[in-house]
């Protein structure tokens, strides 16, 4: 067999696993193994799973994986999103949608120290989704915002799916991370700018609190110092260079811990509890990261990725035509895969390709995040929906998917801002 029918081959095989139900870092193992063994001999092959796997879980490098996957599962179980909820809520839910506004906000509060979107959309299913039912917000509209603001968990550090672009395009991720805090405040804007359009539009829809006065805003202040401090503490450090991002990540672990117990909000079985959690999500990314690494390796041998840049290349659409492509591309697979299977599966071969198309990586990083998030809210296969769905069992995915479309359109025109405007993603990393 030729390489190119031995690729095309295996990626055919590696979509047919997944439609199967195949668990995706099982099937692109499976087919990097056996692709690289057609080509190189089983032999070989068969060494590579032994030394990649053991390479991967031991790379200190990775480590910052797990530390802040354990950090998000320390403050999801501290309670910290409620408080961030009510803090927001005490000064814009006297607005028509202030429900939703306050959402939005703590969202990306809690994702600024999570790092995680489908932990954000969980947890405030469990927060926001009852408030705004009780002041009678329609279902959909309740769910469309709480999926919505879940998406704001990759953009903002410490954002794994970011990490895990930096470790595989060997980028700094202190940078990264300063990239996508002016999209995310963007991000925070222009949906909180839908919900007012909603409000005015439908001003029967959303109904209006009451107005907190000044006593009842300072006191719900006084209960937000805990995220504050632990974000300030962990991104000042990393960025003022007190220590590097894995080291960041132990950090923010320990320092969740440690404000966790000193407020009470940590028992032993929540300990439990987050150790588990953090460890089957580590689990989970650790075994999809080792099958793109073999699955890598059979690229590698197969010439893939420069012949795909051979071939964008020579479509004769320009630059932003072969980038229109591959985000097309994302929205795709965005349908089956789950938004760090997707980063994993596909930098490794369009990063060569933005590299000779002569655009920035940091800032391809936030495109690329971006258009992965919006598939979590984008039917069939919304991630975020599907999770707001297991935690509110009433709920019916037409209804949610309604209620999510205003937000669609609102991540639309922000990702073609981003592309007409580079300076807003590349701005802040050029000061550091």
């Amino acid at each position: 067999m030729t390489q190119n029918l031995v690729a095309v081959s295996g990626f055919v095989l590696l979509f047919a696993l997944m439609l199967l139900r195949v668990p995706v870092g099982m099937a692109m193992g499976l087919v990097g193994v056996t692709g690289f063994g057609l080509l190189a001999g089983f032999g070989p092959a068969l060494k590579l799973i032994g030394q990649t796997s053991m390479r991967t879980v031991t790379d200190y490098t990775f480590g910052v994986i797990p530390m802040f996957l354990l950090m998000g599962a320390f403050v999801t179980n501290s309670g910290m999103s409620r408080e961030l909820f009510r803090a927001a809520n005490t000064f814009i839910g006297h607005l028509r949608g202030g429900l939703g506004l306050a959402t939005i906000v703590a969202s990306a509060g809690f994702a600024a120290i999570s790092g995680s979107s489908v932990a954000t959309a969980a947890t405030f299913s469990t927060v926001a989704y009852p408030e705004m039912r009780r002041f009678n917000y329609p279902q959909s509209f309740a769910a469309g915002t709480i999926a919505a603001g879940g998406t704001l968990g990759a953009m903002f550090p410490p954002s794994t799916v970011l990490v895990v672009y930096g470790i595989l395009t060997e980028q700094d991720i202190s940078r990264l991370f300063m990239a996508g805090i002016v999209p995310g405040v963007l991000a925070v804007l222009m949906y909180m700018i839908t919900i007012i359009i909603i409000g005015r539009l439908r001003p029967d829809m959303l109904s209006a609190g009451q107005r907190s006065n000044w006593n009842e805003r300072l006191h719900a202040l006084k209960d937000v110092w805990a995220p504050l401090l632990l974000f300030f503490f962990v991104i000042g450090g990393l960025y003022g260079g007190l220590f590097t991002p894995t080291e960041a990540g132990g950090v923010g672990a320990g320092g969740a811990f440690i404000i966790g117990l000193l407020r009470g909000k940590l028992d032993r079985q929540k300990i439990l509890t987050s150790l588990l959690q953090a460890t089957r999500t580590a689990a989970a990314v650790f075994t999809i990261l080792i099958g793109a690494l073999l699955f890598g390796y059979f690229l590698t041998i197969t010439g893939t990725p420069q012949k795909v840049t051979a071939f964008l290349g020579g479509l004769g659409i320009g630059p932003y035509g072969v980038l229109l492509l591959i985000i097309l591309m994302y929205l795709v697979l965005g349908c089956i895969m789950d938004a760090m299977a997707m980063v994993i599966l596909t930098v490794p071969i369009v990063y060569p390709v933005i590299l000779a198309l002569g655009f920035d990586p940091i800032w391809f990083a936030v495109i690329v995040v971006m258009t992965v998030e919006l598939g979590l809210i984008s039917p069939p296969v919304g991630m975020n929906v599907f999770v707001i769905k297991s935690v509110v069992p009433e709920l019916s995915f037409a209804r949610i998917f309604r209620g999510v479309a205003p937000f669609i359109v609102t991540d639309v025109i922000r990702l073609a801002l981003l592309i007409a405007f580079p300076v807003i993603v590349t701005w802040l990393p050029s000061h550091l």
